[in-house]
């Protein structure tokens, strides 16, 4: 669908739709960030899910894109759609979830709304967060002959990650200081899905990964071995919701960065896992040679939890 040609801009929006934030003009020092996400039950929960593990996800997720402009989240309203007969503690539940992880942030809970929503559950988040003017990390910045990073590790996320997360919105705001990072987004629909969102909007660009760099999680490598179960390199590009970050730098710029990462986030590990192309697509290296990206990311209205 072409949503885009049916929307106006105005001159106070310096980056809407097809980054992970909003990007306005707010004041002479500054930029406003905005993010709405929702998670659904049925879809990125289960009836049976720990309400206060929901609500950790429901404001983690749009954490995690302010994250990937490399902003500081201030505030968040919550839209929550419930079911006749709902049960109240369940909602207070999903309530201390969410304040446990706004706290954290220091961000403030100011309002939203409450409505019916017959069948299931719906909680929508929306944040607002700053930048300094101007420089907000975008999609769009990656360059020809760029490395290609991903912190953490990937795969796997139905075995609780999805549920447990922790945005890296220091790790954002310290790609952003550095000044190293040309581009930027989370993982949120998997590597294989991720990607070529940034590479497209880099101007149509492509990637040659390296199978061997690609930081695959132990439960992925676990339940590879399990009857049916995906393989553990196609765990950690297609299964989405890993939540990690996902930039491009030069590579002259590579070895300074990874070690001031490790001085910065000694837990946090992170991973050069191939390099940016002018000829369009993702390939992948491996010990066969090399491979078209053998499959897409997580996709809306064909996956569910």
């Amino acid at each position: 669908m072409a949503i885009r040609p049916l929307l106006t801009s105005q001159p106070h929006v310096v980056v809407g739709l097809g980054d992970d934030c909003a990007v306005l003009k707010a004041g002479p020092d500054f930029d406003l960030l905005l993010k709405t996400d929702a998670v659904v039950e049925g879809i990125h929960f289960l009836p049976e899910t720990d309400p206060e593990r929901v609500g950790h996800k429901a404001l983690a997720r749009p954490l995690s894109d302010i994250a990937a402009m490399g902003g500081t989240p201030t505030s968040a309203v919550v839209t929550l759609g419930l079911p006749p007969g709902f049960d109240p503690e369940r909602v207070l539940a999903l309530y201390r979830g969410m304040n446990r992880l706004a706290v954290q942030h220091q961000v403030a809970v100011v309002g939203g709304e409450t409505t019916t929503n017959p069948g299931q559950w719906l909680v929508s988040v929306t944040v607002v967060g700053s930048i300094p003017r101007g420089q907000a990390l975008l999609r769009s910045g990656a360059q020809v002959g760029d490395a290609i990073f991903v912190s953490g590790e990937l795969g796997g996320s139905l075995a609780g990650h999805h549920l447990d997360f922790e945005p890296r919105l220091a790790e954002g705001r310290w790609l952003r200081s550095c000044g190293w990072a040309h581009s930027l987004m989370d993982i949120s629909d998997g590597l294989a899905g991720d990607l070529p969102h940034l590479l497209a909007a880099s101007g149509g660009l492509g990637a040659e990964l390296l199978g061997s760099a690609i930081p695959v999680s132990r439960v992925a490598r676990v339940r590879a071995l399990e009857p049916k179960a995906k393989p553990a390199l196609l765990a950690a590009l297609t299964d989405g919701e890993d939540f990690e970050l996902l930039w491009t730098c030069a590579p002259k710029d590579a070895v300074r960065l990874l070690d001031g990462w490790k001085s910065a986030f000694p837990t946090v590990p992170i991973h050069c896992i191939g390099r940016v192309t002018e000829q369009p697509g993702v390939r992948i290296r491996d010990s066969r040679g090399i491979q078209q990206l053998p499959a897409r990311g997580y996709e809306h209205f064909s996956a569910h939890v």
